[in-house]
């Protein structure tokens, strides 16, 4: 699953990060790197972007970013 399939209050732990050169680096540089948990806050009117929350501040990522990222669901007790 991608973090673009993730609804709004979902959470989920990262689990490989794609992309080429410049975007997959970018990414890494905003904190998205495996087992980091993120939550979905917010999605925009027209479905993108989207706002996550992880490692305690706010970022919004275009849906073609957010595709790029690997996630595995967090239980529900959680």
């Amino acid at each position: 699953m991608t973090l673009n399939e993730l609804k709004t209050g979902e959470s989920a732990k990262i689990t490989y990060v794609g992309g080429k050169g410049n975007l997959r680096n970018h990414l890494l540089d905003m904190g998205l790197i495996p087992r980091t948990i993120v939550k979905i806050i917010k999605v925009a009117p027209m479905g993108d972007p989207i706002e996550i929350r992880l490692r305690g501040y706010e970022l919004t990522i275009r849906l073609d970013d957010a595709k790029e990222i690997e996630v595995e669901k967090e239980s529900e007790s959680k």
